[in-house]
């Protein structure tokens, strides 16, 4: 018997059509040169590495840089398959680029990267005929009703990992109930991340049976010690100074981070501020906030010196967080003091580095609340606090290098999450299964 037809399925996709010119407007400018545009409609997706195939989506940077430890999970533990690895940014795209790149020679040929099609019927249809993974794997949030139904269709099994729904997306969503309801009824399993995300994936309508809660993959942070030597090296050239780095710091937050900045050099006159925007599409925006704000400030991408005077340190530069996080004494976390959600607190923890963020943690409560618990992330509300918190740790560093190392152990104590999710997979794509799905 015919399945029923969806209507909020059809009413979702008629109004992507519909919007359909600003979508082209938008993904215009989300390009990278060496890719072709159209394979946004699932096309063009040139040479594919060999079936059998599996096919994990990432949103964006971050989503890459926490599914490292599951991508190289997936090819240790699946050798006779490739991965095929999507994403919706270019930032993300650069990301897995660089990730591949990392790769040794013999995984870079199982491993590529392709942007993922818009969420258009045709697209979707055409794009998993195209790929024919033996299993689509989403990370956290990402559901597209159409290739979700797409795969359900031409037999594909879902799996969710890292099974993320923070209370603000929960109610984003549940203005849609029917539409992702019919969405997750396409969901072979649900790794969740927590059991708040699992309930809040049940009340959407996942099905029960299917969710699992394995625990964070965030916490799955690989050696850092490559990141350690280079930071401590940069550290070196810039003298015996006060350092702090200000990570994913977004639109507003920067001209708060400025003024906190000058307060701090009240204490410290010779504090220096690293400061990494998320988004490159920034950079020289923010170059022109410091100086119209009067900052004696370099810029990395141009390999300018930091020197004596050097009061900011822009940080215009892709792939380079882990190393500046770790150049630096203590770490602000951005996207937190403006009201987006926060960034990842782990990836400064991982480094031994104490954590500052704004309140705005939401997307990142399931990572902040252990690192809370253990004094190794605290909370500032305003410049003025965040200052007087700076002061306090490059006042009393063996405090703040003790506040490091409690991060260090939440993060040893937290792992687990990758063979859970890994155990999970094999119950739908057994290691020993080498069928070629051509």
């Amino acid at each position: 018997m015919a399945a029923p037809i969806s209507w909020s399925r059809l009413a979702y996709s008629a109004v992507l059509y519909a919007l359909s010119p600003l979508i082209t407007w938008r993904i215009w400018r989300e390009q990278v040169p060496t890719y072709s545009r159209i394979q946004r409609l699932g096309m063009r997706l040139g040479t594919l590495p060999p079936a059998p195939r599996l096919w994990l989506h990432c949103a964006s940077v971050g989503e890459v840089r926490a599914a490292r430890p599951l991508i190289e999970g997936l090819l240790t533990r699946y050798p006779r398959h490739s991965l095929l690895l999507t994403t919706m940014t270019a930032t993300g795209a650069e990301q897995a680029q660089a990730l591949i790149h990392d790769q040794s020679e013999s995984d870079q040929r199982r491993l590529v990267h392709r942007f993922l099609p818009l969420d258009y019927p045709g697209a979707a249809r055409r794009f998993i005929g195209r790929v024919k993974p033996a299993m689509a794997l989403l990370f956290e949030t990402e559901l597209w009703p159409n290739l979700l139904k797409a795969c359900r269709r031409q037999g594909v099994p879902v799996a969710v990992v890292n099974g993320r729904l923070s209370p603000r997306a929960y109610q984003r969503y549940r203005r849609w109930q029917p539409l992702m309801a019919n969405a997750l009824a396409n969901i072979s399993w649900l790794a969740a991340k927590s059991c708040e995300d699992a309930e809040r994936f049940k009340a959407l309508g996942c099905r029960a049976e299917v969710i699992s809660v394995v625990g964070s993959l965030k916490f799955e942070i690989p050696s850092q010690d490559e990141a350690l030597r280079e930071g401590e090296y940069l550290h070196r050239q810039w003298g015996k100074r006060p350092v702090w780095v200000a990570g994913s710091t977004r639109d507003g937050e920067e001209s708060l981070l400025l003024q906190a900045h000058a307060q701090l050099r009240r204490h410290h006159p010779n504090a220096l501020l690293v400061l990494a925007p998320r988004h490159p599409q920034r950079f020289d925006e923010v170059a022109c906030l410091c100086r119209d704000e009067g900052w004696s400030f370099s810029r990395r991408s141009e390999k300018q010196p930091v020197t004596e005077q050097t009061q900011v340190y822009l940080a215009d530069t892709l792939g380079e967080l882990a190393v500046l996080y770790a150049a630096g004494s203590v770490a602000y976390v951005g996207g937190s003091l403006v009201p987006l959600g926060g960034q990842n607190m782990l990836e400064p923890a991982a480094l031994g580095r104490p954590v500052l963020s704004g309140p705005s943690i939401e997307n990142f409560s399931d990572v902040a609340e252990p690192l809370l618990a253990a004094g190794a992330l605290a909370l500032v509300n305003s410049p003025d606090a965040l200052a007087e918190a700076l002061t306090g740790y490059f006042d009393h560093p063996f405090e703040a290098q003790q506040k490091g190392q409690a991060g260090l152990a939440v993060i040893n104590a937290q792992q687990g999450a990758l063979k859970r999710t890994l155990d999970g997979l094999g119950k739908f794509v057994p290691p020993s299964l080498a069928a070629c799905r051509a």
